[in-house]
């Protein structure tokens, strides 16, 4: 059945990222603008037993991971729960969430039990006044603690990801390389897009060069992924307990291995995070449509799911904000 998920350009899609709140506690620059309040009404929202149907779909069609987002999906309530549900689907091999660890300390426990089996925790710097002017919090505290309680736990690997923007938190980068080095967490440094007004304002870095530059300081080696592992190019210390990787949309993008969409919200598939292609799915399901229907709608969505952004080209077309469509 996994053959079914292959688009037009022969790419097998098998990642499903689902937003389960665009609300998040936290304001980071490069996402979403302070005061704003265009958030989706939660009478809008997708339920637990219509996320866990959609994504029994997608699981039926082949794909194998499937990872939470927001927003922040800690605030959404019953978290735990909806994993555990999750889980119990048929040909799901990967569950993991994504989140910004602020009320990481009281629900890692929960999630573990749930089944999930990795988290990716945005952390953009280890200073707290940085943190603070990043995210709009001063609580830098908090998502230390979230990680500590993780590893706790037993999580494992955690990966740590640090979006670089250039006169903002570039200075930051080698302090957080130590940092992964001695927790022996994964280090994914990313470079801003130009997802909606604030991620416009953001100026990036090249990450492809400060990458291999931090590899050869640290004596990392290559570090050779499996195929439609992600986007990221890793390096690791010698003896696997560290890596580092670079997520770089804009300097070197990775589209022609693309294997992921998302799920807002309210349920609208986007079929590509820098081009507005979608299908309304979370309507559908309202409307009353059964699972046929609605199989043949992500279908007709993965094949024409778009060849690559445009983020160089027109960096001013999606005015969604991150937090919108999901991770």
């Amino acid at each position: 059945m996994s053959a079914r998920l292959i688009d037009s350009f022969q790419r097998r899609i098998d990642y499903l990222r689902v937003s389960v709140t665009d609300r998040c506690d936290l304001r980071c620059t490069y996402c979403m603008p302070k005061g704003f309040k265009g958030f989706e009404e939660p009478a809008h929202w997708m339920r637990h037993d219509e996320m866990t149907r959609l994504i029994g779909l997608f699981t039926s069609l082949g794909v194998r991971k499937v990872r939470l987002t927001g927003g922040e999906p800690l605030l959404r309530r019953g978290l735990s729960e909806l994993a555990r549900s999750l889980t119990q689907l048929p040909g799901l091999d990967d569950l993991s969430v994504s989140s910004n660890g602020t009320q990481l300390a009281r629900h890692a426990g929960p999630l573990k039990e749930a089944g999930v089996h990795r988290l990716n925790i945005s952390l953009d710097s280890l200073d707290r006044d940085c943190f603070a002017r990043i995210t709009g919090r001063d609580c830098l505290a908090d998502v230390l603690d979230g990680l500590r309680e993780a590893r706790a736990v037993g999580f494992a690997p955690i990966k740590l990801n640090m979006v670089v923007q250039a006169d903002v938190n570039l200075d930051e980068v080698k302090r957080m390389v130590a940092f992964a080095i001695e927790q022996g967490f994964v280090l994914r440094l990313i470079e801003p897009m130009p997802v909606g007004e604030t991620g416009r304002a953001s100026k990036g870095v090249d990450l492809s060069r400060l990458g291999e530059a931090l590899a050869r300081e640290h004596g990392l080696l290559p570090q050779v992924m499996g195929q439609g592992a992600g986007p990221a190019r890793y390096w690791c210390t010698a003896d696997g307990g560290m890596s580092l990787g670079v997520i770089t949309p804009m300097s070197q993008h990775f589209c022609a291995a693309c294997n992921r969409v998302r799920l807002g919200v309210d349920g609208t598939l986007y079929l590509c995070l820098g081009q507005n292609d979608q299908v309304p799915l979370g309507q559908m399901l309202r409307d009353g449509a059964d699972d046929a229907t609605l199989t043949q709608a992500i279908l007709g969505g993965i094949a024409a799911k778009p060849e690559r952004h445009e983020f160089n080209e027109r960096p001013q077309q999606i005015v969604r904000f991150m937090s919108q469509t999901g991770g």
